[in-house]
C-alpha cells in the first residue's frame, strides 16, 4: 500500500502525533507529511492537504488552529452533528468534511480539557461530568474512531484503488486486586480490629463469616481467583491483573506485601495472565512510593514490570504519566472515568501519551478502558440485572469500528459478598457480550 502524503503549511509535533494516530494506529495506513507544495503537487499517490487554504484542486481538509499552536488556551467549541455523529471545530464549505476531525481528535486524545481549569472531585480527580463528551452526549461512543472511518471513506472516494487493511476487534479483560482477601492475611492488629468493629456494630453476620474464614471453615469471600481463571480458560480471553502493593494508608488497604500467601498468589496468576502494578493512591504525590511498589512486584515476579493502572483511577495531567515514564512503565490502563462508563479520551484505540506542557509525544502507551464494575454499582447505581444492558451498547460501538474493548473488574465484585450480592454472574455475562 502506497503511503498517503499530507501537505500542511507547517509540520508540528501536534499534527505529526494526531496524523500518526489516525492513520497508523486506527486505520493501519502509512502516512508522510510535507510542507513542500512542489513535492506535494508532483506526488502521484494518494494525498490530501491540511491547511487553511487548498494548494489547488486536491482533496482538502480545512485546518483549525489548534494543531499549529503551542501552549494551552481555552478553546471555543460548539458541538453540532454530521450524518448523525457529533462533531466540533466546524470548517468551511470547501473542506472535505464540515469539521476538522484531526483538531477535534487531538483535543480529545491529548486530554486537552484536563489541563484547563476545572472542578475536581473528592479524590482530586477530573470528573466525567466536566468533560465535553459527557456534556454533549457522546461519552459512550468511540467518537475519534468513528471520525477516522469518515476520513477513510472520504479518501477512498477520491482514491478508489487505495485499500485500507481491516483491523480486528479485540477484547481485554483487566482485573484490579485492591484487596486480595477480605479477612485473611491482614496481620494481628487489623484482624483483631475487624473482630472488635463487628462486635461494636453488632454485625453478627460478618462476625460469623470472619470467624469461619479465620478458623479455616469457610473460603475467604474475595478469594475468587479460581472462578476468574475458569472463565478465562473457558472463553480463551486475554486478561491482565493489577496488584496493589502499597504500604497501608487511608485509601490503600490491601494485604501486606510481606504476606507469603499474597506473593504466591501473584506468582500463580502470572503463570496464566499478564500482571501489572496498581500504583497506590498515595504514590501520585510521592513518586518514590511508585518506584518502591514497582520494585516489590518486580521482586516477586523476578521480572521487569511494564504495565500499570492507578488505584482509584487517580490521574493528574501530566504528572501521573511523567512519573510512570520515569519509572520505566511502558503501558498504562488508567484512561477511563470512575463515575461514568464510556471513552474518556474519545477512543477505543491505544495511543501514545502526548505531553501538552512539553509539546512532545512520549513512548508511554495508553490503553483506554470503557466499563468498570464499581462505576455501575456505586456511581450509576445500576442493578445487577441492568448492568449488562448498560454494557452491551458500549461493546457494540467498539465492534462497529473494530476497536478494542477493555473492561475493568475486581476480584471482590464476583464474590456475592455483602455489597456485591447479586453481582457474581455479571462478569461472565459481560464476557459473553464482549467476545
Amino acid at each position: 500500500m502506497k503511503k498517503i502524503l499530507i501537505y500542511t503549511t507547517r509540520i508540528t509535533n501536534r499534527n505529526r502525533f494526531i496524523f500518526n494516530f489516525i492513520f497508523q494506529d486506527v486505520l493501519g495506513a502509512g502516512v508522510s507529511l510535507t510542507s513542500d507544495s512542489a513535492e506535494f503537487s508532483a506526488y502521484e499517490g494518494p494525498k490530501f492537504s491540511y491547511a487553511h487554504h487548498p494548494v489547488g484542486s486536491e482533496l482538502f481538509f480545512q485546518a483549525r488552529n489548534i494543531l499549529f499552536e503551542t501552549g494551552i488556551t481555552e478553546q471555543n467549541i460548539t458541538v453540532s452533528e454530521h450524518e448523525g455523529t457529533k462533531i466540533f471545530f466546524a470548517t468551511g464549505k470547501h473542506s472535505a468534511l464540515p469539521f476538522d476531525p484531526f483538531a477535534a481528535a487531538f483535543y480529545l486524545v491529548s486530554r486537552y480539557e484536563e489541563y484547563l481549569p476545572h472542578i475536581r472531585d473528592v479524590y482530586d480527580r477530573y470528573d466525567a461530568k466536566e468533560s465535553l463528551a459527557y456534556q454533549s452526549g457522546f461519552l459512550q461512543k468511540p467518537i475519534v474512531d468513528i471520525w477516522a472511518m469518515m476520513i477513510r471513506d472520504v479518501i477512498r472516494g477520491r482514491f478508489p484503488d487505495l485499500v485500507f487493511p481491516e483491523r480486528k476487534y479485540r477484547y481485554i479483560s483487566t482485573i484490579d486486586i485492591d484487596n486480595a482477601y477480605a479477612y485473611k492475611e491482614k496481620g494481628f492488629v487489623r484482624t483483631a480490629g475487624g473482630f472488635v468493629k463487628n462486635l461494636i456494630e453488632f454485625d453478627a453476620n460478618e462476625l460469623k463469616d470472619r470467624f469461619k474464614v479465620f478458623m479455616g471453615l469457610k473460603k475467604d469471600p474475595y478469594d475468587t481467583y479460581d472462578v476468574l481463571l475458569d472463565i478465562q480458560k473457558k472463553y480463551r480471553m486475554e486478561t491482565i491483573y493489577f496488584f496493589l502493593l502499597a504500604d497501608y494508608g487511608m485509601n490503600d488497604k490491601n494485604v501486606p506485601v510481606q504476606s507469603r500467601r499474597l506473593q504466591l498468589l501473584i506468582k500463580s496468576i502470572s503463570d496464566y495472565s499478564k500482571v501489572g502494578i496498581h500504583p497506590s493512591f498515595g504514590s501520585n504525590a510521592r513518586p518514590e512510593r511508585l518506584r518502591t511498589e514497582i520494585r516489590r512486584l518486580s521482586g516477586i515476579l523476578n521480572a521487569e514490570v511494564t504495565r500499570s493502572r492507578q488505584h482509584f483511577l487517580k490521574l493528574v495531567f501530566p504528572d501521573t504519566y511523567r512519573n510512570l515514564i520515569e519509572a520505566d512503565i511502558k503501558e498504562d490502563y488508567t484512561m477511563g472515568f470512575a463515575t461514568q462508563i464510556g471513552f474518556r479520551a474519545g477512543t477505543c484505540t491505544a495511543f501514545n501519551f502526548y505531553d501538552l506542557d512539553q509539546e512532545v509525544e512520549t513512548k508511554l502507551r495508553v490503553f483506554p478502558f470503557a466499563v468498570m464494575d464499581a462505576t455501575l454499582r456505586f456511581y450509576m447505581k445500576v442493578s445487577p440485572e441492568e448492568a449488562v444492558d448498560r454494557i452491551r451498547p458500549v461493546v457494540e460501538e467498539v465492534k462497529k469500528v473494530n476497536g478494542t474493548f477493555i473492561s475493568l473488574w475486581h476480584n471482590e465484585s464476583i464474590s456475592n459478598n455483602r455489597i456485591w450480592q447479586g453481582w457474581e454472574h455479571v462478569y461472565e455475562e459481560m464476557v459473553k457480550v464482549a467476545l
